[in-house]
C-alpha cells in the first residue's frame, strides 16, 4: 500500500468508496462525499490523500482549514476518511491519518480538530478538550490534536461544506 495525493480522474472513485464506507452506518447522515465534492470545489481540500493498492483507491482522507471563534488560522479539521468495507480494520485508514498529520506538521499547522470516536482517535494523541467546542457534539466526540503545542479557546466552525444535508 502506498500513500499518494489526490489527482485528477481520483474524484469519482473517491465518490464511491466514501459512499460504501459510510453506507448503513447509524454515525452517518449519508453526506461524507457530498462533503468532500464540496470541499474540493470551493478549492478548500488542504490535504487530500489516497492509499491505493497497484491502481485501485482503497481509501482515503480529507483535511480542511477551520475556523476558531470564527477567525481562519492555522488548525485543520480531519475528515471525512474513507475505507472500503472490505478493507477496513487492515490499516489503511491508520496509515492515511498518520501521514496527514506529518503533512500538516510539515507545512506548520497549529493542530488538527475532528468529530469520531474517542478510542479510535485517542492512538493518534487526539483528545478531548473542554476549551474547544463544536456546536451539537456529543460529549468527548469532538476532539484536539496540537502540533505546534497551541491550546486555542472558543468555538470551531467547519467548512460550509459539511452543512450539506
Amino acid at each position: 500500500m502506498q500513500i499518494r495525493p489526490e489527482r485528477p480522474g481520483d474524484e469519482a472513485p473517491i465518490r464511491a468508496l466514501t459512499e460504501a464506507a459510510f453506507k448503513g452506518r447509524p454515525y452517518s447522515n449519508q453526506t461524507e462525499a457530498r462533503i468532500v465534492d464540496g470541499l474540493r470545489e470551493a478549492g478548500a481540500l488542504t490535504l487530500s490523500l489516497v492509499a491505493v493498492e497497484g491502481e485501485e483507491i482503497i481509501g482515503h482522507v480529507a483535511f480542511s482549514p477551520v475556523t476558531i471563534n470564527g477567525e481562519a488560522g492555522d488548525w485543520y479539521g480531519l475528515g471525512p476518511v474513507s475505507v472500503w468495507p472490505d478493507r477496513q480494520r487492515a490499516g489503511a485508514g491508520q496509515a492515511l491519518i498518520r501521514e496527514g498529520l506529518e503533512r500538516l506538521r510539515a507545512i506548520g499547522a497549529g493542530g488538527c480538530v475532528l468529530l469520531g470516536n474517542p478510542t479510535y482517535y485517542g492512538r493518534f494523541g487526539f483528545e478531548s478538550d473542554p476549551n474547544l467546542s463544536y456546536a451539537g457534539a456529543p460529549p468527548g466526540a469532538f476532539q484536539r490534536l496540537s502540533l505546534d503545542g497551541s491550546r486555542p479557546r472558543g468555538g470551531v466552525t467547519f467548512h460550509s461544506a459539511f452543512e450539506v444535508s
